[in-house]
């Protein structure tokens, strides 16, 4: 399913506001992103966490989107033996590439934030947890962000994963062997991956010794690739980098 197949999936399920938005230039290929998520289970049970609000209310016009994806390997790095990261870094649930940090609605150099106070319910928050393997996180994000741009959290949801979906992945292990590994290589061999994509949309985050954390990919209003402001942007393309592979 090519451009308009990818569209017409996020059209059919998002509020009419949103629904002209929509013109994503990329390929829904579902196997790219499940690959992210080698072995992993969903609970059979699952209580909802309780969110509560840590900042002002914001309410105000999006302009934009930010689909913020965190390099596993980095983040467990030293939290395999945390009982609260214990579903994505203990090894026992599954194993894990990219996963969902959050979809960020923006509002020019600013964002939206905790704009209702419906929390999600576990039913909402189940399905998400091989692209986000955290169902505290999902329920923060939807409260602090979905819920200034979709009415229900599975509306929010539904949409970060056919974004996530749509993204075609590079071999990173493979990557993270070249020589010379610049925050620029990164950028170009993700945009290479996927059509639509350019590299000034690629945001790449280090952390302070280098080691890639996040890729932040920038989209406009209309969910089409957009370049990133020097926030999301991060590393400039000369910065080297380093991507951890794991154990």
């Amino acid at each position: 399913m090519r451009r308009n197949g990818l569209r017409q999936n996020v059209v059919a399920i998002i509020p009419s506001k949103l629904t002209t938005a929509l013109g994503a230039a990329l390929t829904l290929t579902a196997s790219a992103a499940q690959a992210q998520a080698y072995q992993c289970n969903i609970p059979a049970r699952l209580e909802a966490p309780d969110v509560r609000a840590d900042g002002e209310r914001r309410v105000l016009p999006v302009t934009g989107y930010t689909l913020a994806l965190s390099w596993s390997p980095e983040f467990c790095r030293f939290r395999e033996d945390q009982r609260r990261h214990a579903r994505q870094c203990s090894g026992r649930q599954g194993r894990y590439g990219f996963t969902v940090h959050g979809l960020w609605p923006n509002s020019g150099r600013t964002w939206p934030q905790w704009c209702a106070q419906s929390a999600a319910r576990a039913e909402a928050i189940k399905p998400n947890l091989c692209m986000s393997p955290d169902a505290s996180l999902l329920a923060r994000q939807w409260l602090k962000h979905g819920s200034c741009m979709a009415r229900h959290p599975a509306t929010y949801f539904r949409v970060t994963r056919i974004l996530y979906n749509g993204l075609q992945w590079p071999d990173f292990i493979r990557i993270s062997r070249e020589d010379g590994l610049t925050a620029g290589t990164i950028r170009t061999r993700f945009a290479d991956a996927n059509e639509g994509w350019f590299e000034e949309a690629v945001g790449v985050h280090l952390d302070r010794k280098g080691w890639l954390e996040e890729l932040r990919l920038c989209y406009d209003d209309r969910f089409m690739p957009k370049a990133c402001d020097t926030y999301r942007y991060g590393a400039k393309d000369g910065t080297r980098a380093k991507i951890w592979r794991g154990l």
